[in-house]
């Protein structure tokens, strides 16, 4: 049965810290070679075969469905998306292998990233009195997971959000370095254990640690500061590990909702390892499997040696949307007594092998509905066409939108403190070359399709010197070209791989980027008000969560003092920007502040 918090808190102060850790798997043919010398018949040792599946980062996917282009979801490798793959898949290995053989996972973020959790927390949310189960709930309670990690966008939309989706669950969320910040005690279960019968054996007694991403102080830090902490996984691996084997784990499978890297993307900020799966691999013994999760990237199996054992771990990651299944297979040998676990592979399922579970698609198609009803709203009507074609090399009032947004939320949250009267810049990146507004009604997926990203707004306080670092570090995105080259514009980007959103507008100031000269002396007649820019002025720079926190490695930025935050994502404010005023018009946001030039001449 599922331990829930009350129970686990009572338990957990008696529980003891001993460990006794699985050996090597080579005593059942030492005990066949003893078995020989003495002239006995080899006694064949019992085995047991157990499967355990997981997927990570659903991100509110539960169809194959793209909200923001109102169809079937689609991209370049073909891949499918949603829990009804999911389940399809599930059937077939319970079936394949028998139920009571098999356990399911999720390592993480859940409740956030289309608009259908959008929907389910702020249009008709969960928390309402009466409210609705979540759909995400629904699917993953219908297709009977065992136990999930909490993800750091678990928290995106407040902790009474999550407490509720906690709570229509039928499995535990997991957390064992998700802490009170009072009693230093875990607010969520740590771990969950269940036994698998064998036949004329004792159970196979299996242990999941739950572990999350500490980037959640920084990332929802107006939601946990004062409430809750999220020490390193490490630590909390190494505390826990060695309990759950004294309780009598015989395989021990961490959920960790934290990648492999060994990197964290804030910096020093905080003093543990956002993508820390690897590390906790090779440090803590007593582990069997780790099933990854954060990073949104697949990898198929990953062979970890721990340090102190010389043991191999298994790390996999499903990659993110539903669009994989990871499989874990462990098998284990009765010997001397107790339960070894003599080998793990794990491997890939791709959901687009399958089709939508019928249960599934017949459980949720209401709400589903309702959420394509909403994003097809209309919420205002545009006076021109805005579009982000050529937005990479001129300035676009598509771009200008994002910024006039940002800058006003910005306004608003510091109103009436020491940091009110500074001026509020900017920053925003042509993330798509495609997004368009067209001229004439506009819908909630109009305008969200144009932030195809889940990012939220944070407020640094900047110098005008530091702004100007990064405005040169930008410019770094663009091919230096000579006076009297021809341009292609399709060649005039992405210089050194970078992506297009990893190249910023700052609003507020006028500036040149002149192109013909080496990256770090682009930046030219860089003014704000009217005036040359003075370096020791101070700035607010409304700027995306990513970035905030060193994504992109713009100069300055993570290290500036971070003076407000929020968890709503931007695509969300441009909605209700828009919704505010009725009409788009580009009059109301639209300017030319900087221009690409050759030695002073104009590229355009």
């Amino acid at each position: 049965m599922p331990l829930n918090r009350r129970k686990f808190l009572k338990k957990s102060a008696v529980t003891g810290a001993g460990v006794a850790v699985a050996g090597a798997a080579s005593a059942p043919a030492a005990q066949a070679a003893e078995a020989a010398r003495a002239g006995k018949p080899a006694k064949r040792p019992k085995r047991y075969a157990l499967t355990v599946m997981g997927t990570t980062d659903l991100h509110g996917h539960v169809f194959n469905w793209d909200y923001f282009k109102d169809a079937e979801y689609a991209d370049k490798a073909g891949n499918a998306v949603g829990l009804a793959r999911i389940s399809t898949l599930v059937n077939r290995v319970r079936e394949e292998r028998g139920r009571c053989n098999t356990l399911l996972l999720d390592a993480g973020d859940t409740i956030q990233g289309t608009p259908l959790t959008y929907y389910y927390a702020k249009v008709d949310p969960i928390t309402a009195k009466g409210g609705p189960v979540h759909p995400m709930a629904q699917a993953m309670n219908a297709i009977g997971y065992d136990a999930a990690a909490l993800g750091n966008h678990e928290f995106n939309y407040g902790i009474e959000t999550l407490r509720r989706f906690e709570q229509q669950l039928h499995f535990p969320l997991l957390g064992a370095n998700a802490l009170d910040a009072k009693t230093q005690r875990p607010a969520f279960p740590p771990y969950f254990m269940k036994k698998f019968h064998v036949p004329g054996a004792p159970p196979v007694k299996v242990a999941v640690l739950g572990l999350t991403n500490p980037g959640i102080a920084i990332w929802d830090k107006a939601f946990v500061q004062g409430k809750l902490t999220f020490p390193g996984l490490e630590e909390q691996a190494a505390k826990w590990v060695p309990k759950l084997r004294s309780m009598g784990a015989d395989v021990v499978v961490v959920s960790a909702h934290s990648g492999t890297s060994g990197t964290s993307s804030y910096g020093d900020q905080v003093p543990y390892v956002e993508n820390a799966a690897a590390n906790v691999a090779r440090q803590v013994p007593g582990i069997d499997a780790i099933l990854v999760g954060h990073a949104h990237v697949e990898i198929p199996e990953l062979k970890v040696t721990n340090e102190a054992t010389g043991r191999t771990v298994v790390l996999s990651e499903p990659l993110c949307f539903a669009e994989r299944l990871t499989l874990f297979d462990i098998e284990l040998v009765f010997s001397k007594g107790r339960w070894e676990v003599e080998s793990v592979g794990a491997s890939l399922l791709d959901s687009g092998s399958v089709a939508d579970d019928p249960k599934i698609t017949k459980l949720l198609t209401d709400e589903h509905a309702k959420v394509v009803e909403y994003v097809n709203q209309v919420v205002g009507t545009a006076t021109a066409t805005l579009t982000t074609v050529e937005a990479r090399v001129k300035d676009a009032p598509i771009i200008d939108l994002i910024t006039k947004v940002q800058e006003d939320v910005v306004k608003a949250a510091l109103a009436g403190t020491e940091y009110a009267s500074l001026p509020v810049v900017a920053q925003a990146s042509p993330f798509s070359r495609t997004s368009e507004v067209p001229a004439g009604e506009v819908t909630i997926r109009d305008l969200s399709s144009l932030y195809v990203y889940d990012n939220t707004l944070v407020a640094k306080l900047m110098t005008g010197a530091q702004l100007r670092a990064y405005l040169e570090y930008s410019a770094e995105y663009f091919v230096q070209t000579a006076a009297d080259a021809v341009v292609d514009v399709e060649k005039l980007t992405n210089a050194n791989g970078r992506p297009d959103y990893n190249y910023d507008y700052v609003s507020g100031f006028r500036y040149e980027i002149d192109i013909a000269q080496p990256a770090g002396s682009r930046i030219r007649n860089l003014t704000f008000g009217g005036a040359a820019l003075d370096d020791a002025q101070q700035f607010v720079l409304a700027v995306n969560n990513y970035r905030a926190n060193g994504g992109g490695a713009f100069p300055f930025v993570a290290s500036a003092k971070e003076l407000w935050s929020e968890s709503t994502e931007i695509r969300t404010r441009i909605a209700e920007w828009v919704t505010a005023k009725g009409v788009l018009d580009p009059q109301d946001f639209a300017s030319v502040d900087w221009k690409l030039t050759r030695n002073g001449t104009p590229v355009f």
